[in-house]
C-alpha cells in the first residue's frame, strides 16, 4: 500500500506558563484570604481530582502549606466520582501516581467511599458529599477548568463539576449521570453544585487554567460566593486558548488514549467524536472520517475507556485492557458505546491497510492523514504531505521536516513523537 509522505508540523501556540507555580499558589491564596474564614486548628479537607493536570503535585503541596502556615490541619481526599475503579484504594492509587502521597504532601490522605446526604434539588436529585469532607470544618477544591468531552455549555468541567460529581463519590456519580440522561449534564452539575454549596461546608476553590501547551497559565482562587459565575468566565477563557489540529483529514492516528489524557479516553473536541458514537458532532472542530488508536497510555493503568469511539485499534491495545475499571467508569457515565470493541488487527500496517479503503478514495496515495501522540499534545504533529497547501496557508503552523511512514520489523509504526518532549516555543 502506497502512503503519502508526512510533514512534521509545529504549531506556534502562545506560551502562557507561570514561571513559579508554587509561589503563585501561595500568592493567590494569601490574597484570597480563605484562612480568615476558619479558626486556627480547624480541619480543612482539600479535594483533589483524577485528571492529568500539569504541576498538580506542586500545586497541591503549596495549597497544603498555605493551610498549615495559617495554623490549620489540612488533609487531602479524592474527589473523583467513579474513577480508580470506584474503590478507596484505587482512588488513593490514582493520586499516588501523580506524586500525591502523604510523605510528599506533608499531610494525611483520607480515601474512603462513605457519603452524607445533602438533601434533594428541586428536580428530586439527592446530593451527596464525601463523609470525611463533610465532617471537616471546611472543604476546599483544587481542579482544572476545561471543556467537557460529552456536551457543550457555559459550565463544563471544573470546580463546579468536581463539587457536584466528584464530592459525591461513586454513589453520587451513578445517580447524577442517570439524571443527566434526561435533564442534561450541565443542568445536573449546576443544580447539584448549588445544593452542595447550600450545605455551608465549601470554602471555595483554586481553579487551574492551562494554556494550549498544557502549561499552568492561571491560578484563580475562587470564593464560595462567586463559584458559578467564575466557572463560566474561566471556561470561556480556556476555550479561547484551546489547541486544535489545523486540518481536516480522512484518517486521524492517535498513539495513545487514557483517563489521564481525558475523562473520555481522548479529548472528543479535538478528535471530533462523542462517547455515543456520533461522527464529527462538534461544528468548530476539524473533521476526521476514521480514527485509528494504536495503544493505551501508561498512566491510564489499562482503562480502555474511549476505544469505542475509534474505527480500528490494534490487538495490543485490546489485550492490555483491564475491563473492570473500564466498564465501571463507562457504565457510571451512561456511555456504554464508549467501550465497544472496534475491529482490531495484529499490526499497525494491517490496521491501516484495512481502514484506508473505507474513506472513499480509490488511490491510497490521496488519502489524507493527521497523526498525534495524544489529544493533549498538539504542539507537534504529523500531517500528510498532500495537505501541504492548508499548512502553508496557516501562519501558526511550520513544517519542520518531511518523512516517510516508517514501520519496524514487527510491522508497527515508528512514532515520530515518542522521543520528543513537548516544549513551548
Amino acid at each position: 500500500m502506497q502512503l503519502p509522505r508526512l510533514m512534521i508540523v509545529r504549531q506556534k501556540f502562545p506560551d502562557r506558563r507561570i514561571a513559579d507555580v508554587g509561589g503563585e499558589v501561595r500568592r493567590q491564596l494569601s490574597v484570597a484570604g480563605f484562612a480568615s474564614r476558619l479558626k486556627p486548628g480547624s480541619r480543612v479537607a482539600i479535594g483533589v481530582g483524577s485528571r492529568g493536570i500539569h504541576n498538580i503535585a506542586t500545586i497541591i503541596r503549596n495549597v497544603v502549606d498555605y493551610w498549615k502556615d495559617a495554623g490549620m490541619r489540612p488533609f487531602l481526599f479524592p474527589a473523583m466520582g467513579s474513577h480508580g475503579a470506584a474503590s478507596a484504594a484505587g482512588q488513593a492509587d490514582v493520586l499516588a501516581h501523580y506524586g500525591i502521597t502523604e510523605p510528599e504532601m506533608g499531610c494525611p490522605i483520607v480515601s474512603q467511599l462513605e457519603v452524607v446526604s445533602l438533601g434533594k434539588t428541586s428536580d428530586g436529585i439527592e446530593a451527596f458529599m464525601d463523609r470525611a469532607a463533610y465532617e471537616s470544618d471546611g472543604v476546599m477544591l483544587v481542579g482544572r477548568v476545561k471543556w467537557h468531552t460529552d456536551f457543550a455549555g457555559k459550565i463544563e468541567s471544573g470546580l463546579f463539576k468536581m463539587m457536584a460529581i466528584g464530592l459525591g463519590k461513586f454513589a453520587g456519580a451513578q445517580r447524577y449521570h442517570a439524571y443527566a440522561y434526561r435533564l442534561g449534564l450541565e443542568h445536573v452539575i449546576r443544580t447539584v453544585g448549588r445544593q452542595v454549596l447550600g450545605s455551608g461546608r465549601i470554602l471555595g476553590g483554586l481553579a487551574v487554567l492551562e494554556d494550549a501547551w498544557h502549561n499552568t497559565a492561571r491560578l484563580d482562587p475562587v470564593p464560595v460566593e462567586a463559584m458559578e459565575q467564575r466557572e463560566e468566565e474561566n471556561l470561556a477563557l480556556v476555550k479561547s486558548w484551546m489547541a486544535r489540529i489545523p486540518v481536516d483529514a480522512d484518517i486521524l492516528i492517535l498513539d495513545e488514549i487514557g483517563k489521564n489524557i481525558s475523562g473520555a479516553g481522548f479529548d472528543t473536541k479535538v478528535a471530533n467524536r462523542n462517547p455515543v458514537g456520533a461522527y464529527n458532532p462538534w461544528p468548530d472542530t476539524p473533521r476526521f472520517e476514521r480514527i485509528f488508536l494504536r495503544d493505551l497510555s501508561e498512566l491510564t493503568y489499562n482503562s480502555g475507556v474511549g476505544l469505542g469511539m475509534a474505527d480500528v485499534v490494534t490487538d495490543r491495545l485490546v489485550n492490555r485492557i483491564d475491563w473492570e475499571p473500564t466498564w465501571i467508569n463507562s457504565l457510571t457515565a451512561n456511555t456504554p458505546a464508549a467501550i465497544r470493541t472496534p475491529i482490531h488487527f495484529p499490526t499497525d500496517r494491517e490496521c491501516l491497510e484495512r481502514i484506508v479503503p473505507t474513506v472513499g478514495r480509490l488511490d491510497p496515495a490521496e488519502v489524507t492523514f493527521a497523526w498525534i501522540r495524544n489529544t493533549m499534545e498538539l504542539g507537534r504533529l504529523a500531517i500528510s504531505e498532500n495537505l501541504r497547501p492548508a499548512i502553508e496557508a496557516n501562519p501558526l503552523a511550520e513544517v519542520e521536516a518531511v518523512v516517510d511512514f516508517e514501520f519496524d520489523g514487527a510491522e508497527n509504526l515508528v512514532s515520530p513523537f515518542a522521543p520528543v518532549l513537548e516544549t513551548a516555543g
